[in-house]
């Protein structure tokens, strides 16, 4: 052996070396990726944990968030790692796939960190707003980027520059050492690339599951605290969104079931509580379809005015601020309802309630689900049935939310929307104002008329950005695009329409009903925050005698009331309650509320609160608006809660909730 020749072991413990510090160059931008996410994510939820502290003390789950926070980073962070791991040793063993091996990690590395820090720097305004992580509502934004853009350049500006200057600072700060590290690589080998990534893969396939358990973490892992905002700050806001995507891909239509009940004992149920005559159900497959008898004398026109966002908490004649006048002048000239509860959290939930009279899911709104892009039970396709003339009006453009598209498929003649508009009095981010929206709804509604019509009207001036003409109004709060002033002109322009329809010859023939699709801003501590549900309701016409029902209403009961007081008898499949009948103000009532995931049904001062993969609850609602867990339960109470939560589900999956096929004639002829 030559003196100053290293020995075969010595050479191959070099070699050896020189792979190792190969494979380490290589994997290095993973690590540099690594630490940076998980300071961003932690960084962020302690600041949220801050924010919200007195929530999350409340809650006592102070370590428990944030430790189990570190843990469901660790989940994002394996999912974010798997893509070059899988990548590894194809693209990083030999030098001429290297470059490719760079550039992945130049671009797919900062565009994965940028995606994390944008949803995180969107999170406060999120909460702010549905009180939970970005969620499938998030998603579902993303649809619309042209309203969704304007609002946020209206509403939030402060915050859009501050998510542009972090996402700016982010990406300086990690394509720097990606540079110099990347500029370094040496191809590995295709026997190192081999032997090191199947442990790359088990240490990716660990934090993703992060249990040996038999399934992996999931959301209902941190759902230990019956707040479920402070549930959700031990999640990122990535993985909140990428779960919800993952759950619209992975359950029916109609949305998961919250426990397992026998088809045949739903619909008895379900059936029980609609207090319809045995006799009245209609013999065939839709077992709700049944004949409702109207008490009033009609046709008469019918006219819904969806109000957004108006919440019991502005309205002064609901104990709520002094911001709504003339509603509260006109509440004593019809059917006031003191208890009046929506069924979710979204426009598409409010008009899904009161257009069709369906219940919700924890899926998505029909409005939005391709099964009910058609045939679908709407009042519109009913009254269309009877020689109405339908309509919706709207200020906005028709397709936000997939409205045009459900609408002019289920029995809506027409549409008018914000191209319909010539020389408006305000254009904002949602479209034209209030007063717009009601000059053109009096416009077609003093039009001769050889038949009756229906119209619903919805308007978007209370909505966020809160846009609306000025030296209308005196303003309530000195800034001028708050909630609080959006709610006062949406009631002045409302006050002005009303009045107009007063002294209009389509009064006496008009029946009018005036309703919140849902509150402005749902949130709270409790598991379902019952009392953010709560809305104003009113009907109202040249034949409507003023009265108050004060028992617990739904949306849902709406239609089946309006159907009554118009003057049409009909064949539909709808559960509501037609209040219009000799007993209803002595029936206790019953609510029902989607809340993201968790669906509550209120009855008789009991609420059944269902969770997915939790046992079911049940609770008191007290006289001061609180939820006290009830001990002792009420099986009979929860079988019908879940009984209507699986029903709604059911009925949609299986195509239950439609009119039979049949001429306007037949129509006529089975409502007798």
């Amino acid at each position: 052996m030559t003196s100053g020749t290293p020995s075969g072991v010595t050479g191959t413990v070099l070699a050896s070396r020189r792979a190792l510090r190969t494979l380490q160059t290589a994997l290095k931008p993973l690590a540099v990726f690594a630490w940076r996410v998980l300071l961003i994510l932690s960084l962020s939820r302690v600041l949220l944990v801050t924010w919200q502290w007195q929530r999350v003390s409340d809650a006592g789950t102070v370590d428990f968030v944030l430790l189990q926070g570190l843990r469901f980073d660790l989940v994002l962070l394996g999912l974010a790692l798997a893509v070059p791991v899988i990548a590894f040793p194809v693209l990083a063993s030999t030098r001429y796939l290297l470059p490719l091996w760079r550039s992945l990690l130049r671009y797919y590395l900062p565009a994965a960190l940028l995606l994390i820090t944008f949803l995180e720097c969107s999170t406060p305004s999120f909460i702010a707003q549905f009180d939970a992580r970005p969620n499938i509502f998030f998603l579902e934004y993303l649809n619309h980027p042209v309203e969704i853009i304007s609002t946020l350049w209206a509403a939030y500006r402060l915050q859009l520059l501050f998510a542009a200057a972090a996402l700016y600072f982010v990406l300086r700060w990690i394509t720097r050492p990606l540079k110099t590290t990347t500029a370094a690589m040496q191809a590995t080998g295709m026997l190192p690339a081999l032997l090191v990534t199947p442990l790359l893969l088990l240490v990716c396939v660990g934090m993703v599951r992060s249990t040996t358990a038999h399934r992996p973490v999931n959301p209902s892992t941190v759902a230990v605290s019956t707040d479920p905002m402070v549930n959700d700050l031990a999640l990122s806001s990535l993985y909140t969104a990428l779960y919800a995507l993952y759950e619209t891909g992975h359950e029916p239509e109609g949305g998961f079931r919250y426990a397992e009940l026998g088809e045949s004992t739903v619909i008895q149920e379900v059936r029980n509580s609609m207090d319809v005559a045995a006799g009245d159900f209609v013999e065939g497959p839709l077992p709700t379809l049944h004949r409702q008898t109207a008490r009033g004398q009609g046709p008469k026109n019918l006219v819904i005015i969806l109000e957004e966002s108006l919440g019991a908490e502005f309205v002064g004649k609901l104990g709520g601020l002094d911001l709504t006048p003339n509603l509260d002048a006109l509440a004593d000239k019809g059917i006031w309802f003191e208890n009046l509860y929506a069924t979710g959290t979204r426009s598409v939930r409010g008009i899904e309630a009161v257009v069709s009279g369906f219940t919700p899911t924890p899926a998505r709104s029909v409005v939005k689900l391709g099964k009910s892009q058609r045939n679908f039970f709407t009042l519109a396709g009913l009254l269309s049935r009877h020689g109405y003339d339908t309509r919706f009006i709207y200020g906005g453009e028709a397709q936000f939310d997939n409205m045009r598209r459900f609408f002019m498929n289920n029995g809506f003649d027409s549409v008018v929307d914000k191209i319909d508009y010539e020389n408006p009095v305000f254009m904002g981010s949602w479209g034209v104002s209030d007063e717009d929206l009601f000059n053109k709804a009096h416009e077609e509604f003093s039009k001769p008329q050889d038949k009756p019509f229906f119209s619903l009207v919805f308007t978007s001036s209370n909505h966020s950005p809160y846009q609306f003409p000025e030296g209308r109004i005196e303003l309530y709060d000195e800034q001028l695009n708050t909630v609080n002033n959006a709610v006062k002109y949406a009631d002045h322009a409302l006050g002005e329409f009303m009045a107009k329809a007063r002294q209009s010859d389509y009064w006496e023939d008009t029946v009018f009903l005036i309703v919140a699709d849902h509150n402005s801003r749902v949130y709270g501590a409790e598991l379902v925050p019952v009392e953010r549900f709560h809305i104003p309701g009113l009907i109202m016409g040249g034949s409507i005698p003023p009265s108050v029902h004060t028992p617990v209403a739904s949306q849902i009961d709406l239609a089946p009331t309006l159907l009554s007081l118009i003057g049409v008898s009909s064949t539909h499949p709808m559960i509501g309650h037609d209040l219009t009948r000799a007993d209803a103000a002595s029936y206790p009532g019953r609510a029902i509320m989607q809340y993201n995931g968790t669906q509550a049904y209120m009855e008789d001062g009991r609420v059944v609160i269902m969770r997915k993969d939790l046992p079911i609850t049940t609770y008191l609602y007290t006289d001061d608006r609180q939820l006290v867990e009830d001990p002792a339960g009420n099986m009979a109470l929860v079988q019908r809660a879940l009984s209507h939560a699986n029903w709604t589900s059911l009925a949609y999956e299986h195509s239950l909730y439609r009119l039979p096929p049949g001429s306007r004639a037949m129509v006529a002829a089975a409502s007798q």
